[in-house]
């Protein structure tokens, strides 16, 4: 597996070494907590799929997928998860990361509109709102504008003195927006307890990542605000569970760590894009010999952790529960009209 890149060379990995452990897996990291992961990945890819194919049926609004983006959503959900202290800020292409602790059929609630979604009750976007419970947060789809936020909370926590390290998400079209700055210089002079993960599929929609910077690694920014940028291979999913169980260490520890995820978009931005005038049927055909869907189960069968019959089971089991949740979501009630105007004004 390979290693996080570190973008400038005073700065070595965020918090000690990578270790491993007898068994070849990194610290504290189990043959059980893969095949979880596995189950997570296979199992968000077909929710993501129905839910597409759900918005052509003109029974859900919108989704960005996250078709390309498991691995590097649910590596870094494995480090957040076995630290325990971690309060995440993703953003709007994050369906595994947000929907990890829920049933399928909350999750179809969400996107289709209906009473019963876990964040807003079908009043905002799909999983869009809060969910305090499970230390989530994500109030917006406007681009960027989750890292200011996510800086101000982990402020609060530095000024109550608890040990919260904030994880916040974001893509690369995010990165060139003025609140990357602004949360990133604010954070870097604080010394807050913040990991900037950014997702770069390489496309700000349509728009590619040599028409909107001038550097090849967005991670190289890191260097102008104080604290270290690395990158991390995203289609893998072991070496995102490595690099941001050491970035929060080190977060904790001394302050900010930038991450740069190099993943791909297997789809267009949204379903309300089209990206066959601006990418080759032929690059994405290319991309996908590295689906992390499939090379990740592939490998946990070739390292004798799981075997094919029990790959095959995870993807029927995921298969039945997605119809499970469309049936049963279809079938809700939509939020009654009396509550419009809950939790948006105080009486």
């Amino acid at each position: 597996m390979a290693q996080a890149r570190p973008t400038h060379p005073q700065h070595s990995a965020p918090a000690g070494e990578h270790r491993r452990q007898s068994d070849g897996l990194p610290k504290g990291i189990t043959p059980q907590d893969l095949v979880q992961a596995c189950t997570r990945m296979v199992g968000t890819r077909e929710m993501d799929q129905r839910i597409w194919a759900l918005n052509r049926q003109g029974k859900v609004p919108i989704i960005a997928s996250c078709q390309g983006h498991e691995a590097a959503q649910l590596g870094s959900l494995l480090a957040a998860e076995k630290d325990g202290d971690c309060f995440l800020f993703p953003y709007y292409r994050d369906l595994a990361i947000k929907s990890a602790g829920l049933t399928p059929t909350q999750v179809m609630y969400s996107f289709m509109g209906k009473e019963g979604d876990p964040y807003s009750n079908g009043r905002q976007f799909p999983l869009q709102g809060a969910d305090l419970p499970r230390r989530i947060i994500q109030t917006s789809n406007v681009v960027g504008s989750s890292l200011t936020h996510a800086v101000g909370y982990a402020l609060a926590c530095r000024m109550l003195g608890d040990k919260t390290v904030v994880l916040v998400y974001f893509g690369d079209g995010a990165s060139s927006q003025g609140e990357a700055h602004e949360a990133m210089n604010f954070a870097g002079v604080h010394r807050l307890p913040v990991v900037f993960i950014c997702e770069n599929n390489r496309y700000a929609i349509s728009v590619p990542q040599s028409r909107q910077m001038a550097v090849a690694d967005v991670a190289s920014r890191a260097a102008a605000y104080g604290f270290p940028g690395f990158v991390v291979d995203g289609m893998e999913l072991l070496p995102c569970y490595e690099a941001t169980r050491e970035a929060i260490i080190h977060a904790r520890k001394s302050g900010p760590v930038l991450l740069e995820m190099k993943v791909e978009r297997f789809m267009p931005h949204t379903t309300d894009d089209d990206d066959r005038g601006y990418r080759p049927k032929e690059e994405v055909d290319a991309l996908r010999q590295r689906d992390p869907v499939v090379t990740f189960p592939a490998w946990l069968v070739q390292q004798g952790i799981m075997s094919q019959p029990q790959v095959d089971e995870v993807l029927a089991q995921a298969q039945r529960e997605v119809d499970q949740a469309t049936e049963a979501a279809d079938a809700a009630p939509f939020p009654s009209a009396s509550g419009l105007l809950d939790h948006l004004y105080s009486p």
